[in-house]
């Protein structure tokens, strides 16, 4: 059983994790690979109502996608948008990144390849990761702006789409873990972290939702 405070707990991260930005036109939109399909849908909702004329889907597998995506996670997402009647011609693939870091890196590669133009970029994540891909793509692309999306989601509609509320709370602990280290590695830029998400992060990993965590001294990004 779950706690009422580490319920009340996960609310201040999941809260935080999310940019809350508003919503403009971009040159591109990037949705970053992973578990979440969402994020392939947001895309192309996004892309119907103006807000890029190009998206890149970018992600190979991982150990959470092997099974569910076995063609990978960007092409995955592709034949998901292609279903929701975006047109072959404004979606790009970019099929090896395996971290953040290489979905930005990766992405902007091809789309220098492909002659494109980015002044802006759409960034679409899992609601948990806005936060995290915006402080990576400001590091490893500083001269672009960043609008920050996800699919609009309430934290416990999107428990529910889990159906695994321990594995959310895990996850959202290893996320801001992942922001307090990875800055000093070099990974992505410094963002504040309020003392109440701070707090909320340590009852969290007091009451073991440890298990997304990276090990301290990895020195490599996940």
């Amino acid at each position: 059983m779950i706690s009422e405070q580490s319920w009340a707990d996960a609310q201040v991260l999941w809260d935080y994790h999310q940019m809350h930005h508003e919503l403009r036109p971009c040159s591109v939109a990037i949705g970053l690979g992973s578990h979440d399909l969402g994020v392939a849908e947001t895309a192309a909702e996004l892309y119907k109502r103006g807000m890029a004329p190009l998206i890149v889907f970018t992600g190979a597998t991982s150990a959470t996608t092997r099974e569910r995506m076995p063609r990978g996670e960007a092409v995955h997402y592709r034949e998901r948008a292609l279903e929701l009647g975006v047109p072959s011609s404004a979606v790009l693939v970019e099929p090896r990144a395996r971290n953040t870091g290489e979905n930005i890196r990766f992405s902007r590669l091809l789309l220098e390849e492909a002659d494109v133009h980015v002044a802006s970029v759409l960034l679409i994540s899992k609601p948990y990761e806005e936060r995290r891909a915006y402080a990576t793509l400001r590091k490893l692309w500083p001269e672009v702006a960043i609008v920050s999306a996800s699919t609009p989601m309430l934290f416990e509609e999107y428990v529910e789409s889990i159906g695994n509320a321990r594995l959310v709370f895990d996850m959202l602990v290893g996320a801001l873990q992942r922001l307090l280290n990875y800055p000093r590695q070099g990974f992505m830029i410094s963002l504040p972290v309020p003392d109440n998400v701070l707090a909320a992060y340590e009852r969290l990993c007091g009451a073991g939702f440890t298990h997304r965590l990276a090990p301290e001294s990895a020195g490599t990004q996940d």
